[in-house]
């Protein structure tokens, strides 16, 4: 979000002639600190405040600064953060005080306070209240009971907390095409089925403002920012150009969504960039339109040179997209979340075969290993069967994790395996998917887990299964070198969270059984004793009944699976499916088994969860 360079508070220290506006007598009675006053002295109280504007993004106070006035909102919004630190603390609403604790106590501002919106205070200065507390003292004793009794009660008085769910959203056109209004207008009506909403446009907004009202002016914010206690969704629909109107929009919105169509210029334009200055990415998504549903290309062009939340894919022949963009801006988009497992991961697919056949439609998915690799074919619009065969046909017919390579960079053939991915995975981008994916890999150049959200899809299945030793690592083009996710995170639900807001199905396996084994280390062939082992089948003697090396890799994956148990919210839904016995991490093989056992499973504890209504659900 965009500041001035030095706070509201310090240009009005300069500018003793403000004009002292009449402050309404329900303005003061919406503000608790003034409540407990007589109405003489808040009639004295109201002579001497003053009423201040502000444009979204403008600083109000900031830390370190002398705390020499006190501020009500009247109406608006705004957030508290800590100088250096990104992270908004809380947000500030109508009838709420700012400030009062450093002001009364004539110290230093503890934080730094920025319009979210055009907003509307009340402003005291310590000159006119300590003037007006020496002729009333009965204020002063009135504002320090009111103090102390907010501060005994601090979990009730308290600053609102930040709203991960936008209450303002503004519409802009996006690249060089026009708003398509149709889909705006959608769009509306199905924020209207569930919640009370407002499509406001410029053609009408002599409906709204009282007559003669400049849009600029306080009362206009004062008339907006009143919708927000009358609605629960407020939409603005900005006009094609960057007029006063869309500029209004932008400063209003909590949420910025760029709407162009798909084969348009993509070029961002003026509206765009105004809402990068204003907003932070987090708060700007984009929804690229497209006549109908079709295989997606080119969607890279649109992403270079914008940094977003997220972008949409919506075809306007299908109006279950719109419905999904609902969910992501109302915080209840169904996260899908697998985890890695080896073969274990034929699992995810009965049990998504399973959650589709119970009504579940989900919003975004993603996954580390081979639970990233299950996602992204079921992104892809892959049906469970047709998962299942591709299974087979990779692991068992080609036998992509059977061929062995002089071990200089890995066990396996990676070439081999490589192009047993492409013939399913390759020639799509991610960003093209009509529905939302991620994996994760462990990147062993910066030590960091990495999220694939854009780029090869292919190359980010690649590189979320990359088993160490068994298959080389993966190098990315810019020199980093990327490892299987599950050894970093191995249930990414945390990403999942990250991304959205909402609840999440979220599948895990349990850990490796504990399990002792009854090998004779010193028994275990050297290198010469093995070769000689190999030389001679007709005098071999039975080798020690150890792991081999793929079997210890992957259960040292799975070893991390309780760490992801720290990350789980309240309306997220794990599902931990039995593993049939005699099974192992490397039985590609038995794929349909694990398959069927986890979808008839899943079947019953669907059924047992519903009874429970859980959130997810």
């Amino acid at each position: 979000m965009m500041g001035d360079d030095n706070s509201r508070e310090s240009k009005l220290r300069h500018h003793k002639g403000l004009m002292k506006s009449r402050v309404a007598e329900h303005e003061l009675d919406a503000v608790e600190l003034f409540r407990d006053l007589e109405s003489t002295e808040r009639d004295k109280l109201a002579a001497e405040l003053e009423t201040v504007d502000l444009r979204r993004g403008e600083v109000l106070v900031r830390q370190g600064e002398p705390a020499d006035s006190l501020y009500v909102v009247v109406t608006g919004r705004f957030t508290i953060a800590l100088e250096g630190q990104g992270r908004i603390l809380a947000e500030i609403g109508p009838g709420q005080p700012i400030g009062e604790i450093a002001f009364l106590a004539g110290g230093l501002r503890t934080a730094t306070v920025t319009a979210l919106r055009d907003s509307v205070v009340l402003r005291l200065r310590r000159a006119e209240f300590e003037a007006l507390a020496a002729k009333s003292p009965g204020i002063m004793r009135s504002l320090t009971v009111t103090l102390a009794r907010r501060m005994t009660h601090a979990n009730v008085v308290t600053p609102l907390p930040a709203d991960p769910r936008p209450r303002t959203i503004a519409l802009i056109r996006a690249g060089a095409g026009r708003m398509h209004l149709p889909f705006a207008e959608e769009f509306a009506r199905v924020f209207a089925r569930a919640h009370k909403a407002v499509l406001l446009r410029a053609e009408a907004l002599g409906e709204v403002l009282p007559s003669g009202t400049v849009l600029e002016s306080a009362e206009a914010s004062r008339v907006l920012n009143g919708l927000e206690s009358s609605h629960d969704y407020v939409l603005y629909l900005a006009e094609n150009e960057l007029t006063p109107w869309s500029e209004k929009v932008i400063r209003q919105a909590d949420l910025v969504l760029a709407v162009g169509h798909h084969e348009a210029e993509p070029t961002p334009n003026a509206l765009e960039r105004l809402a990068a200055e204003l907003l932070p990415p987090d708060a700007r998504r984009l929804v690229l339109l497209h006549r109908t549903r079709a295989r997606v290309t080119g969607t890279s062009r649109w992403l270079a040179g914008r940094t977003l939340a997220m972008h949409h894919h919506i075809a306007l022949d299908t109006p279950s997209d719109i419905d999904r963009l609902y969910r992501f801006v109302n915080g209840t988009a169904l996260g899908f979340v697998a985890c890695g497992g080896g073969a274990y991961c034929a699992a995810h697919v009965g049990i998504y075969k399973a959650l589709l056949q119970c009504g579940l439609t989900f919003d975004i998915m993603g996954g580390a290993s081979g639970g990233g690799a299950m996602t992204a074919a079921f992104a892809m619009g892959m049906k469970p069967d047709d998962v299942d065969r591709a299974i087979h046909e990779i692991f068992v017919t080609n036998k992509a994790m059977r061929r062995y390579t002089w071990p200089r960079y890995s066990l396996l053939d990676h070439t081999h395996f490589d192009r047993q991915l492409a013939r399913h995975y390759g020639g799509i981008d991610i960003e093209d998917l009509w529905i939302p994916f991620f994996a994760v890999s462990a990147n062993l150049s910066t030590h960091t887990l990495h999220r694939h959200g854009q780029g090869n899809l292919w190359a980010a299945v690649r590189a979320t299964g990359s088993i160490p030793a068994l298959l080389p690592p993966y190098y990315t083009k810019d020199g980093h070198m990327l490892v299987d996710g599950a050894i970093m995170d191995n249930v990414p639900v945390r990403v999942m969270h990250e991304l959205k807001s909402g609840p999440n199905v979220v599948i895990s396996f349990e850990a490796p059984a504990h399990e002792r084994f009854e090998v004779d280390y010193e028994a275990l062939p050297s290198r010469v004793q093995f070769l000689k082992w190999l030389a001679m089948p007709y005098a071999r003697r039975p080798l020690p009944l150890a792991p081999g090396v793929g079997a210890v890799l992957m259960r040292s994956i799975m070893a991390n699976r309780h760490d992801y148990e720290r990350d789980l919210r309240t309306d997220d839904l794990v599902l931990v499916p039995p593993l049939p016995p005699g099974i192992g991490v490397l039985d590609w093989h038995r794929h349909s088994d694990l398959m069927d056992a986890a979808h008839h499973w899943a079947l019953r504890e669907m059924a047992r969860l519903r009874g429970n209504a859980h959130p997810a659900l």
